[in-house]
């Protein structure tokens, strides 16, 4: 073992070829090795779970910052999520006016070429909006706009975009998602009435993923199917929001059933990691947190969410999948969606990025990059 080697504690370590009873070896922020012997189950309550980094790919903000804040506010709330097990994400816009968004975006990027070492890695941005559909804004900003692909493009050029959530059935909705795919960025349909034909329309343009499946979209009516349905029938991959508040548990483990990459993400929000209570951030609409659940102070719709992916993570286990599949729809689909190679599962060359967790889920580390951060 060389001085610079770096050894994780030992523990259960998920590997794509299953369980690991051992440890992990890193050097230079990446793994070396995976040392120890296979076990066909976690066995000792005394040991560790080891498991990849968690992945999030819509997330606004938390601890009374979001995106719009610059970029020591994006440090900040991204630095909250890492403390929670979230190695790498992709910090969130939502729908404002153009010199907020692009403002956003430069800050995004300009913390994604400078990481820290107490930060998670930043992919790029999800563009949320302004490209949606007004008649479905959810806690969204009325100032939505027609769809720009020339604005698209600009915004993309600012910042590495590697998702956006744009509705395909309005005004040049589609000629957007045509130009970020072209670029490399994933499209979802999102914040959209579209009907299920404008939907499969959308899908042959370049579409690939539905942003928060269930909220924000037509739904399941048996005789007007709508977005929510072609996921269910033809969905592969789609982001949910594991609270248990936005999508009831019967239907997290029916989508997990239907749509095979289904994934999970926090869709967090400023107030994630804020105390309860009433809160107006400058935005349109002041909004209440009591314990994980956001609310629009009106009582009148959802407000994003409060959790962290260790959240997601133990809800998704409370429903009854295994460590395995909970870790994968965290983690292994996230970087399969964008396709990374060096992050999701662990492997010999990969980032040295995962977590440490009690056999009762309590978080004991996070590691990024081959360096330990416990738990607070």
């Amino acid at each position: 073992m060389t001085s610079s080697a770096i050894t994780s504690p030992g523990g259960h370590i998920l590997t794509p070829s299953g369980w690991v009873r051992g440890r992990i070896v890193s050097e230079a922020g990446r793994i070396a090795r995976i040392e120890g012997e296979p076990v066909h189950a976690p066995q000792g309550a005394e040991l560790p779970y080891i498991l990849p980094g968690f992945i999030d790919l819509h997330v606004h903000g938390g601890q009374g910052v979001d995106f719009s804040g610059g970029e020591d506010a994006i440090r900040q709330f991204i630095r909250f999520h890492a403390r929670s097990g979230t190695v790498a994400l992709a910090p969130t816009t939502s729908t404002a006016e153009v010199e907020v968004i692009e403002t956003a975006l430069l800050a995004i990027e300009a913390v994604r070429n400078a990481p820290r070492v107490d930060e998670p890695t930043v992919l790029g941005a999800h563009l949320e909006g302004p490209f949606i559909n007004p008649g479905k804004l959810g806690a969204q900003r009325d100032v939505t706009r027609t769809g720009d692909p020339a604005l698209a493009l600009h915004w993309a050029s600012l910042c590495r975009m590697v998702v956006a959530t744009v509705a395909p059935e309005i005004p040049g909705g589609i000629a957007v998602i045509e130009a970020l795919t072209a670029r490399g960025c994933r499209a979802q349909i999102g914040h959209s009435l579209a009907s299920f034909e404008e939907t499969a329309e959308g899908f042959a343009h370049g579409l690939s993923g539905f942003t928060h499946l269930f909220n924000g979209m037509s739904g399941l009516h048996h005789r007007e199917p709508g977005v929510a349905a072609y996921a269910l029938a033809k969905g592969h991959y789609a982001e949910l929001i594991c609270d248990l508040n936005h999508v009831h548990p019967a239907l997290v483990l029916a989508a997990y059933r239907a749509i095979p990459r289904l994934y999970a993400i926090t869709d967090a929000t400023t107030a994630a990691g804020c105390p309860d209570g009433e809160y107006d951030f400058g935005g349109d609409h002041p909004i209440v947190k009591k314990g994980l659940t956001i609310m629009l102070a009106d009582g009148s719709s959802l407000a994003g969410s409060a959790i962290t992916m260790l959240d997601a993570f133990r809800n998704l286990v409370s429903l009854g999948l295994s460590i395995a599949e909970a870790s994968c729809m965290c983690a292994e689909r996230q970087a399969d969606y964008l396709a990374l190679d060096d992050l999701g599962r662990l492997l010999p060359g990969r980032q040295a990025s995962f977590v440490v967790l009690d056999k009762a889920l309590q978080l004991q580390s996070t590691w990024l990059r081959g360096t330990e951060f416990p738990a607070a």
